[in-house]
Formats: C-alpha cells, structure tokens, sequence
C-alpha cells in the first residue's frame, strides 16, 4: 500500500501519521499570558531535538483555522514555557487539560494538579510531573499549517530517586510514562522494556 500525501489523501495525513508515529511523548505544557494567567494544555507531537544546546520542539496547532492555542500565544508573548512530562499516576488529570476552556480559566486548577514556581522562567511546573522542563523559545517555525516551536532547555527538575546520579540513567522501575498512539483517544504504557545493546 502507499499512500500519497500530495494528492487527494493530504486532508488525512494527521490520521495516518498519528497512528503510525507511535508512541510519541506528551508534553503537558504550562505558559502564562502578558496578564500572568496559567494555561496548561497536552501535546503529543513533541520532542526533544538535541542537546548541544539542549532543545524540545513542540507543535501546537491552532484551536480553529487561523486562530492559535492559548500555548502558541502565549509562546510568542512571553518567550517562556514548562514542558512537564506525563506519566500513569497523572494521565487522567493530563487529559483533564486538554478541555477546551474558556480563556484565562486555569486548567491546573480545573484537573486537581498543583502549581510550583519555576526557577528561571514565569510558568509554573506541576508538582505531580516526574520531571519539568524550563524552556526558553528559541524560535517559532511556520510550515504551511504547522507550527513548530523550538525550546531550549535551561533547567530540569526531577522527582527525587528518578536517576541514578553517578551515571544519570534512569533508575529501572521508577518512571512509567505514557506514549501516545492513534487518535482519537489511544495511550500506551511504557512497563514492557526490554534491552538491545548496540553493535560494535
């Protein structure tokens, strides 16, 4: 089967690309606005893009055509948001999140997550993240439709016995995020691992 996304398939690309890119990380994104209001929204196509310097890129797309999420905005407002990573005991609160609110009404609030200061940005990180990424954007790429924002990371914080210090890998047992896999409502575990060393 192939399938042509230049032709008349183009309108079903989120369809086939969000069901076979899997599993993919959320980021539960906390931005504030130029009033200083919090809005927290999930995003699952996001990634992190490198390390030299340390970057994430994110995607959010607009809430109708044209008309940008409160996250997008408030990106290119603030330059700053908190990528906070999901994982099994918060998922339900996550997807709580991503309801569509009116503007300013806190999603933090609205899903029972509680609200940290940050050390070197504005939004807050969530205290029930097993780890908040503090990002400054570095810029905002506008392909067609899509919007690709590119964090980089200043600051990382951790719940406490996630890595192993001396070697900074994750502790086995410690971290279950969750990936998401084909829309419109398809998450996945992460407890199965197993292990393949890389060739020589």
């Amino acid at each position: 089967m192939e399938l042509d996304l230049t032709g008349p398939l183009r309108d079903d690309a989120y369809m086939i690309l969000a069901g076979l890119v899997t599993p993919r990380p959320i980021a539960l994104t906390t931005t504030v606005d130029l009033e200083g209001r919090v809005n927290a929204a999930p995003f699952s196509f996001f990634n992190v893009l490198g390390d030299d310097p340390p970057i994430v890129g994110l995607c959010p797309g607009d809430r109708a055509p044209g008309v940008p999420k409160d996250t997008a905005l408030n990106i290119r407002l603030t330059q700053e948001f908190v990528v906070n990573l999901v994982d099994e005991p918060m998922a339900e609160k996550m997807n709580l999140c991503a309801a569509s609110l009116p503007p300013g009404q806190n999603e933090l609030e609205h899903a029972g997550l509680t609200a940290l200061p940050s050390t070197g940005v504005r939004p807050p990180r969530i205290a029930e993240s097993p780890a908040s990424l503090e990002c400054r954007c570095h810029s905002i790429v506008e392909i067609g439709g899509n919007r690709l924002v590119i964090g980089e990371v200043l600051r990382v914080h951790v719940r406490e016995g996630l890595f192993d210090t001396q070697s900074w890998l994750i502790r086995p047992g410690a971290y279950a995020p969750i990936g998401r896999m084909q829309s419109p409502h398809w998450y996945c575990r992460t407890t199965d691992l197993f292990e393949m060393r890389r060739p020589r």
